[in-house]
């Protein structure tokens, strides 16, 4: 009985929902608690679940789930709230992936760190995406394999008491069945074009929750609105999933056409779910190169301390697993210069005879400086020596041009032709106009080689784009270039703008100069003037000032300025504190508490121009 409510609840929610759940890829940081976001937005609609209130207006109030679609949205919280009370769960125990192969990964990565055992038990064969060899040398995880008839049949080995994990892998035809018994710690069904929904079982699992959803933030995405759309229709009919036929092959080929023309280059570019998805397949595809032909060295990721939360965090947890690789520091903004600490890192790391791959945002992020790139190009290709006197090995430059991707780095005669180079970027940002989050990247001819491990992992990690992701990509990327160029005329008159009306403010933006090199981001960021008495006062104060422009900005203008970490975005104009959202995993000596402001070709400029105005007299 209480299952036929529930289900007719849902049927309800999904023909008032409103349009945002399916669309938005990002999230409005006003009405957003990081601490709370899932518990938050399920409270309260377990809330209008008991009045029976499925109207637009109420589901709209809800607060945000997650950020953006990697760790979670609106429609993979009411999945999992659903499958969760078919079976007298915890909404927090059921977790949805795009991926098939990244919940298995999460489990093993705990383990690992945990030195506990994982039985990974499957009935017919085991899903084709999973390479064991590759699983245990390269990842560097320790598991055993059980074929078993059912998940009746699966039980804990004596040794297992305490110290290890048993694993059930189901391939579902419908959405919902869960078959769970005392051995079995985790369930995970998998939905061919959908991805994977993971059960953690029992209280004693309850303490994975929070590092297998990390693993969905960091190394991949929860189900995608869309594909949770389908789940749940198949949930409430209690029938199998209908999967809607789709031009997958059509639209990838032009994706991967328009991308080798935007970027200027001829290998064949890989396209996967989200930026960070891309990312972990290019550091697992470098490490399995490395490993290959440069067996038993160390393994050097040289990364800003103060770029992307999410490059800092993801470089770090990969570190964390494996003994041969780790972080190095790379000083590149405040008055330090990227192409110096290069040549530093680079000749400690020849020294040291180990393989050197180096992760940088052109421009940064978020001072948005661009480096001599003369003098980068040389300080990468130059030969360095190691301690005894042999050539040291060559760097791997991976440039994150999210901020700049119609700027051609690699092609051939290009600054970064000559030296092995990998350029990617997230897709939630211009190529999609924030319509998905899908990533991609391409790599010069030097370092084409390379393409194949990335390739590798990111299909043993399922974390290709989607349909749907290919299919936004096919029509949002032709107007890339021009939708870069309409938000930098923006932008730089904007900044034009406040540099007049408030001069004392310092603004970090690209130069007249550069811009004519092709550097045209429609990003900068803003550091106030402050009053105080000592050195905390004074940051005290500007920190209180960036909210109270910000506050203005979304309540003056609520249609156009968002407090949202976005770029990219096809109207409107976003704004955040990097220190306080796309910085949020970075050491705090590293974040900058400044205003980062991304605007768009297609929005009110003359209506900001004034409210900031309205900000200067105010202060």
């Amino acid at each position: 009985m209480e299952d036929n409510k529930m289900i007719g609840y849902i049927k309800n929610v999904l023909e008032n929902m409103p349009t945002d759940w399916l669309s938005l890829t990002t999230h409005r940081l006003d009405i957003y608690d990081e601490k709370l976001a899932k518990t938050q937005f399920l409270e309260q609609f377990e809330k209008l679940y008991n009045e029976n209130n499925f109207e637009t207006s109420a589901l709209s109030s809800l607060p945000t789930a997650y950020d953006y679609i990697r760790l979670g949205h609106p429609l993979s919280s009411v999945l999992e709230w659903a499958v969760s009370r078919l079976h007298n769960l915890k909404p927090e125990s059921v977790i949805s992936f795009s991926s098939k192969t990244a919940p298995i990964l999460a489990i093993l990565r705990k383990n690992l760190l945990e030195n506990k055992h994982t039985q990974i038990n499957y009935t017919d064969e085991l899903p084709a995406f999973f390479d064991s060899e590759v699983v245990e040398h390269i990842y560097g995880y320790k598991f055993e394999l059980k074929k078993v008839e059912s998940a009746a049949e699966v039980t804990a080995p004596n040794s297992y008491r305490g110290n290890g994990s048993t694993v059930f892998i189901s391939q579902q035809a419908a959405v919902g069945n869960i078959d769970l018994n005392s051995g079995i710690d985790f369930f995970i069904n998998l939905h061919a074009q959908l991805g994977s929904v993971l059960v953690a079982n029992g209280v004693s699992n309850e303490r994975y929750i929070s590092e297998i959803q990390h693993v969905r933030r960091r190394e991949t995405i929860a189900m995608t609105p869309a594909n949770c759309l389908v789940a749940l229709k198949s949930l409430v009919t209690q029938s199998p999933i209908e999967y809607q036929k789709t031009n997958i092959e059509t639209d990838k080929s032009t994706v991967l056409n328009l991308l080798t023309n935007i970027t200027g280059t001829t290998a064949e570019p890989l396209v996967a779910s989200s930026g960070l998805s891309i990312q972990y397949a290019i550091m697992m595809g470098l490490i399995h190169d490395a490993m290959e032909n440069h067996s038993g060295k160390a393994i050097k990721f040289v990364v800003p301390p103060n770029c992307y939360g999410g490059t800092n965090d993801q470089a770090r947890r990969v570190a964390a697993c494996l003994d041969h690789v780790e972080v190095v520091d790379l000083p590149v903004d405040g008055g330090n210069d990227m192409v110096q600490s290069i040549d530093t890192v680079l000749e400690k790391i020849a020294k040291e005879d180990a393989v050197p791959y180096i992760i940088a945002e052109i421009p940064t992020n978020p001072r948005v400086e661009v480096p001599d790139l003369i003098k980068l190009k040389a300080v990468l290709s130059k030969e360095r020596k190691t301690a005894k006197g042999g050539v040291a090995i060559d760097p791997v430059f991976i440039l994150d041009q999210t901020f700049c991707p119609n700027v051609l780095f690699l092609g051939e005669g290009e600054i970064l032709s000559t030296m092995r180079a990998i350029s990617y970027a997230s897709g939630s940002k211009f190529p999609s106009g924030g319509k998905c989050t899908a990533g991609y990247c391409v790599a010069n001819s030097k370092a084409e080689g390379l393409l194949k491990k990335i390739e590798q992992h990111l299909m043993l990690c399922d974390n290709e784009a989607t349909a749907l992701q290919y299919e936004i990509l096919a029509k949002q990327l032709p107007s890339m270039n021009q939708r870069i160029e309409d938000a930098y005329r923006n932008t730089r008159e904007f900044v034009n703008f406040i540099h007049n009306t408030l001069p004392e403010a310092k603004i970090n933006f690209v130069s007249e100069e550069l811009a004519e090199q092709g550097f045209t981001p429609s990003v900068f960021s803003l550091d106030l003037p402050t009053k105080g008495n000592t050195d905390a006062e004074r940051e005290a104060y500007k920190r209180a000032l960036n909210h109270k422009l910000i506050n203005l900005m979304i309540t003056e203008i609520p249609n156009e300025s968002k407090y949202c970490v976005s770029y990219g975005q096809l109207k409107g104009c976003y704004w955040t504190i990097p220190a306080t959202s796309t910085q949020g995993t970075t050491k705090e000596g590293d974040k900058d508490y400044i205003a980062r402001v991304a605007l768009s070709g297609n929005m009110d400029l003359e209506h900001h121009k004034k409210v900031f105005s309205s900000f200067v007299e105010s202060i």
